[in-house]
């Protein structure tokens, strides 16, 4: 797998069906190795070892309803009384974070409505905070410590 803009940690990894298969710390089981489960991966042990994310409070591929369709959110941050406070939505490495992928987790938030969005590559992490009362969004220069997200 390609090297990413994250810090590296201690993998788990095994093949199952003669295919590779990395550990899910969240959902507790190992999970097929895509490109995008990569970054994922990396990105989680990101926001809970060097971010201070509390692990019983995130959540990876999220049911969700947006319209009439089932979708699912790729990691999602809830806050301590349980309300959806961050979400996060992945690509593989030589996927770009271009505006269509913007509009995707748009999409999902008008289910959410959290006030946070992160994108991340694996690459490239593009972070922004929505504010409700304002109807306004502003672009954030780093991916935000757990610390700045509660109330």
């Amino acid at each position: 797998m390609i090297e990413l803009n994250l810090p590296t940690y201690p993998l788990r990894l095994t093949k199952k069906y003669g295919k590779p298969y990395i550990y899910d710390d969240l959902r507790h089981r190992f999970v097929a190795l895509t490109p995008e489960e990569w970054v994922r991966q990396h990105f989680v042990h990101y926001l809970l070892e060097h971010l201070g994310y509390p692990r019983e409070l995130m959540m990876n591929e999220v049911s969700l309803v947006v319209g009439l369709t089932k979708k699912r959110c790729d990691s999602l941050l809830y806050s301590r009384s349980l309300t959806p406070r961050l979400l996060i939505e992945y690509k593989a490495p030589h996927v770009p974070l271009t505006e269509e992928v913007l509009q995707q987790i748009l999409r999902y938030n008008y289910t959410l409505r959290v006030p946070y969005l992160i994108l991340s590559n694996g690459i490239e992490h593009l972070a922004w905070h929505l504010d409700y009362e304002q109807m306004t969004s502003s672009p954030l220069d780093h991916i935000p410590h757990y610390t700045e997200l509660v109330d």
